[in-house]
């Protein structure tokens, strides 16, 4: 991705406010599609937002509105989550996987929707879990993947049945003295459960899981068999959840694609070979993207633009995170200056965060800049994390700064247009700048999804890289 190209993109108000705020009626949503295609397992990706539909008719503005804003501070949560567990991670002592690299990889391609109708802003995928799909949050920041168990003690409301594993005759329970017990127990940094069960029998693992403002998934950790577009994974390890609360929606879990021992992408690493990437849509709904498990991209993928690398940071004490080198921002062709601030500026990409967040310098430069190329529009008040608003009530088109991200080795991922602004109001009389400032220059800079639609996301875990590229999101 070149540096260059036109400053900014001239889009109509009421068209871009159509299709950032497009949201399909309420009610349930079918079970998210999953195919083969040239030895590879695509699976659909959908938005899913807490909010619904922003609906219409009288009321509908302040409910949409206040949805919007609790999404917002959820999503805040979840930032200050993150912050808390980069810092454990520093304290915990990790080892590397030594896992290498297998001889031929396959691939997996699953559709990745919006998770709009299911209530959550993040993004979904449908899996197979002992014969059984359960939908569920895409996740890269997370070790473990699990879904919610009957019988269930405490569970949020879910669309599809909860997974019974009584009715799996391939499910198993993880004993406590297992390595995949002690992994997990070194992955979060909890304590496990005293082996010793009944009759001398091994006590089932346990595991304490906990997200964002309080919510959390706790259980028993199991092995079955996961299925992904026809390419069975027999022995998995999951979570299963008799104990779940939080803003998950009407989703039956979390897949998690961090870097942990536990995470999808280790236990699949001799079938895909370590790499996985995503394509997220733009829309609340009727669009959906992929999340592809496996590097083939001359037959996968549709970028449109060639797959640029930026290094994977590799550090034994990071966690399950995905960090990289941010070294610049552009907005509109003019480059930030916040230099002193970018010399160290290491980041997280992170598809379960929304908003992305940046270290208060940078973003106060952005900010700045923003201002400056955007003046021409009155102001409109602050909304939630969002303190940089525009009024834009009445227009037909809006000259929107396009905005670059930097990375280590020159790299520039352009963020699209529908990443940038994030309307409020329905009239737009709100629309707010998508981006937020942390807390304190020591915390890490959080690259969220809204910024990442449009864009073929690739994690070499093995080649310690992570790609970009530019790509109409949809099922493929």
């Amino acid at each position: 991705m070149a540096r260059g190209g036109g400053a900014c993109v001239v889009v109509a108000a009421a068209a871009l406010l159509l299709l950032l705020l497009a949201g399909g009626p309420g009610g349930g949503v079918h079970c998210l599609r999953s195919r083969a295609e040239s030895g590879a397992t695509v699976l659909e990706l959908r938005h899913h937002s807490t909010s619904g539909s922003f609906g219409s008719g009288p009321g509908a503005k302040r409910r949409g509105a206040s949805d919007a804003g609790g999404i917002l501070a959820s999503d805040a949560g979840r930032v200050s989550w993150l912050q808390r567990r980069i810092d454990s991670y520093g304290k915990l002592r990790t080892r590397s996987s030594g896992t290498a690299a297998a001889a031929e990889s396959k691939l997996a391609q699953l559709p990745v929707t919006s998770g709009a109708r299911l209530r959550t802003l993040n993004y979904v995928a449908t899996v197979g879990i002992g014969g059984r799909e359960a939908t569920v949050v895409v996740d890269t920041a997370s070790e473990l993947t699990w879904v919610q168990c009957a019988p269930c003690d405490a569970c949020h409301d879910q669309q599809d049945p909860l997974f019974d594993p009584a009715a799996s005759p391939s499910y198993a329970a993880v004993p406590c003295n297992s390595s995949s017990c002690d992994a997990l127990q070194l992955a979060t940094g909890m304590s496990g459960q005293p082996c010793g069960g009944a009759d001398g029998r091994p006590a089932a693992c346990s595991y304490a899981l906990s997200y964002r403002d309080g919510s959390y998934s706790r259980g028993v950790l199991a092995h079955d068999k996961l299925s992904l577009a026809g390419e069975d994974v027999e022995g998995f390890v999951f979570g299963c959840g008799t104990s779940n609360q939080g803003p998950f929606g009407g989703t039956a879990g979390l897949m998690g694609l961090g870097r942990s021992q536990l995470s999808l992408v280790s236990q699949t690493m001799d079938r895909f070979g370590g790499v996985f990437s995503y394509c997220l849509p733009p829309k609340e709904s009727g669009s959906s993207g992929s999340l592809v498990l496996g590097d083939d991209s001359s037959s996968v993928y549709r970028n449109s633009t060639p797959i640029v690398y930026t290094s994977m940071l590799s550090d034994p004490a990071q966690g399950p995170f995905y960090f990289l080198n941010m070294t610049g921002i552009t907005v509109g062709g003019q480059d930030v200056e916040s230099s002193a601030a970018f010399s160290s500026a290491k980041a997280i990409i992170d598809s379960g965060t929304i908003i992305t967040s940046l270290v208060p310098s940078v973003y106060n430069a952005v900010r700045s800049e923003f201002l400056s190329q955007l003046a021409e529009y009155p102001q409109a008040p602050a909304f939630s994390i969002l303190d940089t608003c525009f009024n834009l009530t009445g227009l037909n088109e809006v000259q929107v700064p396009s905005l670059k991200f930097v990375f280590e080795g020159n790299v520039e991922v352009e963020v699209d247009s529908k990443g940038v602004l994030y309307f409020v109001s329905t009239d737009s009389s709100q629309v707010c700048l998508a981006l937020a400032s942390l807390k304190s220059e020591y915390d890490t800079s959080i690259i969220g999804n809204y910024q990442q639609k449009n864009l073929r996301v690739v994690f070499d875990t093995l080649g310690s890289r992570i790609g970009f590229a530019q790509e109409t999101c949809d099922y493929i």
